[in-house]
């Protein structure tokens, strides 16, 4: 990924302004950064779901993932999966049926859906609990669910937002270990966090917002606002 002088925009206030980052594959960044310091804005430009005012986005030909056409933004974000703070799961489903709903959507066919899920909900770790019913689950058992659900595409990008935000201390841990493993496996994992424990604890790449401008870029970074 590739941020050329971006400027986000609500109506005519700048929430972004002239940002640019390169983001190589396989890399684990974490997004730090107050409220309103423009980070959130960030990630909704990366999922496709906010045009910038300005500025230029490239993902790996020479082509600005906003001038791509239907098809090809589609196909984008079929490329990334999105972990939320507050799971997005269907409460009145079971584990399996949320992970073979979001896979119906998507026009998978019934055969493939059937041989795809055991796999998504094993690599999570959560197969013994395919039956369960989400209201069941821990916040860290549905935060899994969550993950699982982001990698029906098998993506090569993984962003969340707040992924560990509602989850106590230690099943904060054990999902940012999943996300490690799948950075092991290839996967680009970025992700936004108020989280100061876990930023220290890894010492990745840090990226620091602050009143809609990229302040820092740091390797080996830790929580610094």
């Amino acid at each position: 990924m590739k941020i050329e002088n971006i400027t986000l925009a609500y109506g005519n206030k700048n929430i972004l302004k002239d940002a640019n980052i390169t983001i190589n594959p396989g890399e684990f960044i974490f997004l730090i950064g107050g409220s309103g310091s423009g980070k959130t804005s960030f990630i909704k430009m990366l999922i496709g779901d906010l045009k910038p005012k300005s500025g230029r986005f490239f993902v790996k030909e020479n082509k600005d993932v906003y001038s791509y056409t239907e098809k090809e933004l589609l196909a984008y974000r079929r490329s990334i999966g999105v972990i939320f703070q507050d799971y997005k799961l269907l409460k009145s489903k079971t584990v399996r049926e949320n992970v073979a709903f979001a896979m119906e959507v998507s026009g998978y066919k019934d055969s493939y859906i059937a041989q795809k899920v055991p796999e998504i909900l094993s690599r999570v770790g959560l197969l013994h609990k395919k039956e369960s019913f989400v209201e069941t689950l821990s916040g860290g058992e549905a935060q899994r669910i969550s993950i699982a659900r982001a990698l029906i595409h098998d993506p090569e990008i993984i962003i969340g937002d707040e992924p560990t935000g509602n989850l106590d201390p230690h099943n904060a841990e054990e999902i940012i270990d999943l996300l490690l493993e799948l950075n092991k496996q290839g996967k680009t994992i970025i992700i936004a966090t108020h989280d100061d424990r876990i930023v220290n604890r890894l010492k990745r790449r840090v990226v620091t917002f602050k009143d809609g401008r990229i302040i820092s870029d740091k390797e080996s970074g830790g929580y610094e606002l």
